[in-house]
């Protein structure tokens, strides 16, 4: 993970708190349009994730089905514990969307323009 999103997702606290409905619903006067678009990021930061791990695991794929040449490759195990402390993709795209993070429009919005 570059070192931008390291020092992004380390600010963000891995467990679950609760959070002021109303500062959500103030962003765009409506709770499920905010929902709706943290939810959105949050699927984009989800899958930004499992194609970077993806990347980082391949180095250590094995292509043979022989099972005597499995071994445990610490690497490997690092690599995969470092995922597994990220904050859940949810809980940073309701970050992001609190601190105004997140670039989104309307429907209506595009409208005007075309």
């Amino acid at each position: 993970m570059s070192k931008a999103k390291t020092s992004l997702v380390h600010h963000i606290n891995p467990s679950i708190e609760t959070r002021n409905v109303s500062d959500i619903k103030a962003k765009t006067g409506n709770i499920y349009e905010s929902i709706a678009i943290i939810a959105k990021r949050a699927n984009q930061i989800n899958i930004a994730l499992k194609e970077e791990l993806h990347q980082k695991l391949e180095e250590f794929a094995s292509h043979t089905d022989s099972l005597e040449e499995i071994h445990e490759n610490k690497e490997q195990i690092e690599i995969s514990r470092y995922y597994e402390k990220l904050p859940n993709p949810a809980l940073q795209a309701t970050q992001e969307f609190l601190e105004d993070k997140i670039y989104y429009r309307r429907e209506e919005d595009q409208d005007l323009f075309s």
